[in-house]
């Protein structure tokens, strides 16, 4: 028997390059590993810490950004609702992230152009993820943990584990883009 046509691609994540270079606009992923959470006030941050020359809260080579800000988790759960929020508000802190390593991101809706040639340049993947899933999400969430500015709540850098976290490969390495369809 044939696999199902929308069987999603099982990756594990910290991401390399080599993998990323065969993912193409509009594969469906699973991915299952370490990311982390950031969303406006931490990418600030985590831009100045690497402007200072300082270290930031998580080591970037390969590191998988999602663009959330975790809820709290209700009795019985790791985490509450994870939804993505708009990526295009983290577009002018993409560079400097992707020039120290990040290898994925995860959000909604499109990204600038600055952020595609660069997507290019660093050999990087913008995942999206259903917006108004949150509930459905958090399902795939394994463990949820502060890891940095804890004051920003929850806008507070978390780290998660995943397990088949479904996402679609939204803007690729190649210049493609579901966006543009």
């Amino acid at each position: 028997m044939n696999a199902p046509l929308h069987t999603p691609r099982h990756l594990s994540l910290p991401l390399t390059a080599d993998v990323v270079r065969t993912l193409r606009a509009g594969d469906r992923v699973a991915l299952s590993g370490v990311l982390y959470t950031a969303r406006d006030a931490a990418h600030k941050r985590i831009v100045a810490a690497l402007a200072a020359g300082l270290e930031p809260p998580m080591d970037l080579d390969g590191c998988t950004l999602y663009y959330t800000g975790p809820t709290p988790a209700p009795p019985g759960h790791v985490v509450g609702s994870i939804g993505p929020t708009t990526a295009g508000r983290m577009d002018a802190f993409t560079g400097p992230l992707l020039a120290h390593g990040l290898r994925a991101m995860i959000g909604k809706g499109a990204r600038g152009p600055d952020v595609a040639e660069a997507l290019k340049r660093h050999t990087a993947v913008y995942f999206a993820a259903v917006g108004g899933a949150g509930a459905l999400l958090a399902g795939h969430v394994r463990s949820c943990a502060v890891a940095a500015y804890a004051d920003l709540g929850a806008e507070a850098v978390h780290r998660l584990e995943v397990d088949h976290f479904p996402v679609i490969v939204a803007q690729d390495c190649h210049g493609g883009s579901v966006f543009s369809r």
